[in-house]
């Protein structure tokens, strides 16, 4: 596995491996990573000749600076996992490296943006799509792959891609969950011993409320029940519980076809910020 920091090393060595006529596939990382990252890179495998992960934490991307600053950074650990995982090369810049300049682009989403992580991370996105975009120029991939526990960041990639007239596909993985039913992310990791045996709530009460639905019961007294539920549980500090339009992302007041739904969850636990959801 090859390790680059600089964007011409990458490139020559990606330019060598297109003159092979071999495809790229890009699964982006902010690092920390775990098996739901992992499974990304073995989803590229199967598509793709070269699978590239970059490991970035994006500071265009945070809106609150204490999140940046505590967001995990264990690149030796993240290094093993991908060599152990097969990945072809892995692109860890500097923010100088991928910053030369402070951009000054700003990337409006539309309503994609105004509604949940939008509403409560402001230029949340606009970081995110500044930095997908760099490393698409950069990495010039026939695939890219992300997870769907970042849904709404998806539905904004999707976007971009449309938008923008990138010429790849866009490959959406399922969430990897603990055996408790919690999503796996980066953040996990800064639960102490009794937010993480609470943590798994979430699923739970999510499983639940789809289950509801699916039963025919309405969405406001779903989302009350759900509420209620966060509610019984000092440690949470729900952010946003929304039942979604998959494609607009905007609340429903009744339930569509099935795979055109999604139930959309944030909250604290203790200082740490999570977010799930559940197609149906």
């Amino acid at each position: 596995m090859e390790v680059f920091t600089s964007v011409k090393s990458l490139r020559q060595y990606l330019d060598q491996q297109v003159l092979q006529q071999k495809t790229i596939g890009l699964v982006p990382t902010m690092g920390a990573l775990h098996k739901g990252h992992i499974s990304l890179i073995e989803a590229a495998k199967k598509d793709t000749d070269i699978v590239v992960c970059s490991v970035f934490v994006n500071p265009t991307q945070f809106n609150n600076p204490e999140d940046l600053a505590k967001y995990p950074r264990t690149f030796e650990a993240d290094r093993m996992m991908l060599e152990d995982a097969g990945c072809s090369a892995v692109f860890a810049p500097s923010v100088e490296e991928m910053y030369p300049e402070q951009p000054v682009v700003k990337m409006n989403f539309g309503a994609l943006e105004t509604v949940m992580e939008g509403a409560s991370r402001p230029g949340h996105f606009n970081g995110v799509g500044i930095v997908v975009s760099k490393l698409f120029n950069i990495v010039k991939p026939h695939r890219a792959y992300f997870g769907q526990k970042d849904l709404q960041q998806v539905s904004v990639v999707r976007q971009l891609i449309s938008d923008l007239g990138f010429g790849f596909e866009l490959v959406i993985c399922p969430t990897v969950r603990e055996t408790d039913g919690l999503a796996m992310s980066s953040r996990n990791t800064r639960l102490n011993a009794t937010e993480r045996a609470i943590a798994p709530h979430i699923y739970r009460i999510l499983a639940a409320a789809s289950e509801d639905l699916r039963a025919g019961n309405h969405v406001s007294e779903a989302i009350s029940w759900a509420k209620s539920e966060f509610g019984k549980i000092r440690e949470f500090t729900l952010d946003y519980f929304e039942v979604i339009n998959l494609k607009t992302l905007l609340p429903i007041e009744k339930i569509g076809p099935a795979g055109s739904n999604a139930i959309c969850v944030a909250a604290f636990l203790g200082p740490v910020r999570l977010i799930d959801n559940i197609i149906f």
